[in-house]
């Protein structure tokens, strides 16, 4: 599947909606970013954070793996959707 800028972004939604749903993860998200529960509710439309909101959901494929087991997303598309967030650009983190 081939994202769409709509598309990527209605899937970090719903991994930002599920992270929040998640008491375990949520307080690691807001640690990490800095980010307030005031800020996920500013920034939910914003394309650079959407894409840090897959780039967290990235570090560890257990979590990748419950949020596409959770929203029957194929897991491969929030690389791909981060990909489209990112203007294709290559992501490094070294």
């Amino acid at each position: 599947m081939s994202f769409s800028v709509d598309a990527a972004e209605t899937l970090a939604l719903r991994a930002l909606a599920w992270l929040v749903g998640n008491e375990e993860l949520l307080p690691l998200f807001l640690g990490s970013t800095g980010a307030g529960e005031d800020e996920l509710r500013a920034r939910a439309g914003d394309p650079e954070f959407l894409a840090a909101v897959l780039d967290f959901l990235m570090m560890d494929d257990a979590w990748v793996v419950g949020f596409c087991d959770a929203s029957n997303t194929p897991y491969d598309h929030p690389k791909q959707a981060r990909a489209v967030l990112s203007g294709g650009a290559q992501v490094h983190w070294t």
